[in-house]
């Protein structure tokens, strides 16, 4: 019954989904004029996106054929194994993997799909209402953020369904370990989907900005620059597309890790004869329940989302009563799931304390949006201090944004630690008095939950930051009135500050995930190693687990120079592209004057950024992915040996667990520190500082030096805060997916 409970919920968020995508694609397109950018915007992204997935699957075809064979005939068949024989296991694990590749290609190019179809119709509504542009880009957004949590739900709870029915032999409690693959399959995509995305927006961005801008003297999105089609195209495929991956692959691994963590507390109760109401299967279904309550509470805040009359309101106040109204209704399913199944009689209050965990996980992500903001908006002393620094220059800029960097990572720490404690010890308290029963680390794991109950709602608001903003683009190279720009720059002000914000949730709920999946991975290990019920032990004061610790560090700034690099590479292809373009302009005061038929070409860049995009996404990729499996297959056949048999298990738990934690300190760095250079420019370009522009004794108009010195930290901070920063979120899970999938093959 549960599992079809969650089926069809899963079922009626994508027909919900459906709904949207129709309401949509029912508004009118606006002028030919419109049309025209929009249509360039809409091929240029879609071709890029086919030639990623393009790519991106035949790399997941090898690593299936790989899992394949190794699972199926290189790894010999244990008694304790879940299932009877090593082609069943690697059948399942290798189904499971293609199933979560498959699911999260699907999730980002639908969500992409409807992205640059609302990016029009959000723009034509901008000419008579600013509500109506808002409830589209929203509602657009909203289609991503509900196929996605949906698809990864009915993915994990449709893979449970077919291991019941094909394998009824197989202990329930076993399943979860059949179908971690799942996860592996939707963060390798993600990853890489990310990184493609990521290098492509930040290198046309760059490009665009330093030319544009700084030499040229124009506004942003403006016709005459040959890189704003590519920038336009790039917010599609790494904001839409790339986060899109990313939360779907964050819902399905949470899925599974908690189910399997779910699954072992349970076998405890039951041994302790302190059961809980539904059973074993209750208390794993229960992830999957309360993910399915998330879906209907956030359809409920999606719909509710709304302005005045007037519009006299701030398009973000709008927005945040949607999200309260989702948290609120969220938490009360979530109360409601938590007495249904994880009630136990023996242990009367274990499910509202289960419950307390989920709150705090809520809270935790409510911390996030507020410590992010307070870093990444001009409104507060942190931007504001960037920009103060740029008065003397990009030289000082750079180092005032990376001071801000390396203090914003304290409060975030401190919120994660007080979560993972707080949601440890009141889950201990669950079963207090019944010896044998531990409920600490499903908690944790229940708390990771809470914060993820309202990621369809989180990731709607993340798309319509990239659709208000080729709204805005679309207007700005139409020519349309100013009166209007006026009213898509408020949107896109609204959607800058809710990718700030999803970036925050995302690393938070990346951060409490990680240490669940580094439990699930523990557990795994202990099951397959057949000493179920010990404890597994992480002792770096081990050479050749303080190597795998070492190891682990090293990927991640290895890594991110990887992906920095590629955006630095692919930039200075854009910026030789369009100083080309502009060579035989004339100029007045450094600023080129532009004759009236000066027709740019927007193609060679959009081609210049796709092949570069998807040529320098390889190599991180690979690495991040190769990393573990090297040093889990490589130290098994150097240093396992009969008395210490789980060595090389247990070096690779070392790698994860410190580059997990080196993994979030990075990526918060990166993505409030260029969060933070972002607004300090735009906190310029409102006017502070001398604003864009100065006017010389004659009253002829000049760049002011301060803003050019801000566009430059904006450029430094641009592959920090959008391909870096957002594709650790990744490997951080990554790493935890693939470890999961490939502990039998360390030990």
């Amino acid at each position: 019954m549960l599992i079809l409970l969650v089926i069809g919920i899963s079922v009626l968020g994508l027909a919900f989904a459906g709904y949207l995508a129709k309401w949509v694609l029912g508004h009118d397109m606006g002028s030919q004029a419109m049309q025209q950018i929009s249509n360039a915007i809409k091929e240029g992204a879609e071709a890029f996106l086919r030639r990623q997935n393009k790519t991106i699957l035949y790399l997941a075809i090898l690593f299936a054929a790989i899992l394949f064979i190794g699972y199926g005939f290189v790894r010999e068949h244990r008694t304790f194994d879940p299932v009877g024989s090593s082609l069943e296991m690697g059948v399942w694990i290798t189904l499971s993997f293609v199933l979560g590749a498959l699911c999260s290609v699907l999730a980002g190019y639908i969500g992409m799909w409807i992205s640059i179809r609302s990016n029009i119709r959000t723009a034509t509504a901008a000419l008579t209402s600013l509500n109506s542009a808002l409830r589209i880009a929203l509602r657009g957004g909203a289609v991503s953020g509900l196929l996605v949590v949906a698809m990864s739900l009915l993915g994990v709870a449709g893979l449970y369904a077919l291991v019941r029915l094909f394998s009824p032999d197989i202990a329930e409690t076993k399943i979860p370990l059949l179908i971690v693959g799942y996860g592996f399959g939707a963060s390798f995509v993600a990853l890489f989907a990310q990184l493609g995305g990521g290098i492509y927006t930040k290198a046309a961005d760059v490009g665009a900005d330093l030319v544009g801008k700084v030499e040229a003297g124009i506004p942003e999105d403006d016709p005459r620059n040959p890189a704003v089609i590519a920038d336009l195209v790039g917010d599609n495929v790494g904001d839409c597309a790339g986060r899109g991956a990313d939360l779907f692959e964050s819902t399905a691994a949470e899925n599974i890790g908690a189910m399997i963590l779910g699954a072992a507390l349970a076998v405890e109760a039951e041994a302790a004869n302190a059961g809980f109401a539904l059973g074993v299967v209750g208390v794993m279904m229960f992830p999957l329940v309360a993910r399915a309550f998330g879906i209907i509470a956030s359809i409920i805040g999606i719909v509710s989302v709304k302005m005045d009359k007037e519009e006299k309101m701030d398009p973000m106040q709008a927005l945040n009563r949607g999200y309260y109204v989702a948290v609120v209704l969220a938490m009360v399913a979530f109360a409601g799931a938590t007495r249904w199944l994880l009630y136990s009689d023996r242990a009367p209050n274990a499910w509202w304390l289960f419950f307390i965990c989920g709150v705090i996980g809520v809270l935790t992500s409510v911390a996030f949006v507020y410590i992010t903001q307070y870093y990444t908006e001009y409104k507060y002393r942190p931007v504001q201090s960037i920009a103060q620094a740029s008065e003397t220059g990009p030289a000082t800029n750079i180092i005032a944004g990376m001071g801000v960097g390396f203090e914003c990572v304290w409060m975030p720490t401190l919120a994660m630690s007080t979560a993972l404690l707080a949601s440890y010890y009141i889950g201990t308290m669950t079963f207090a008095g019944i010896e044998g029963v531990n409920g600490g680390l499903f908690g944790t794991a229940v708390a990771t939950m809470g914060m993820l109950a309202t990621a369809a709602f989180i990731l709607a608001m993340d798309t319509f930051g990239p659709i208000t903003d080729n709204a805005g683009g679309i207007v700005e190279m139409s020519q349309q009135p100013e009166s209007v720009r006026a009213k898509t720059d408020r949107l896109d002000a609204v959607g800058n500050t809710t990718k700030a914000l999803t970036k925050g949730y995302a690393i938070g709920s990346a951060g409490l995930a990680a240490f669940l999946l580094f439990q699930a991975y523990m557990e795994e290990v202990l099951n397959y190693a057949g000493v179920h019920g010990k404890v597994f032990p992480v002792n770096l004061g081990k050479p050749v687990v303080f190597v795998g610790a070492f190891l682990g560090a090293m990927l991640v700034f290895v890594f991110s120079a990887l992906a920095i690099r590629a955006v630095g590479r692919a930039a200075q292809a854009i910026i030789a592209e369009v100083r080309r373009q502009y060579r035989d302009l004339p100029r007045v005061n450094d600023m080129i004057q532009f004759p009236d038929d000066f027709k740019p070409n927007y193609g060679s860049c959009v081609d210049i950024v796709t092949r570069s995009a998807l040529k320098q996404m390889v190599a991180p990729g690979l690495l991040a992915v190769l990393m573990p499996i090297t040093v889990g297959v490589v130290f098994k056949y150097l240093f396992a040996t009969s008395e210490d048999r789980l060595i090389a298990a247990e070096a690779v738990a070392a790698l994860l667990m410190v580059g997990t934690i080196v993994g979030i300190i990075t990526a918060l760095l990166l993505n409030n520190g260029g969060g933070a250079w972002d607004n300090a420019k735009k906190y310029i370009e409102a006017g502070a500082h001398g604003g864009k522009y100065l006017t010389d004794a004659s009253g002829k108009k000049m760049k002011n030096p301060v803003h050019s010195a801000a566009v430059v930290g904006d450029t430094v901070g641009d592959p920090f805060k959008d391909t870096a920063g957002p594709s650790l979120h990744v490997l951080i899970k990554l790493l935890s997916t693939i470890t999961l999938v490939l502990a039998p093959l360390f030990l």
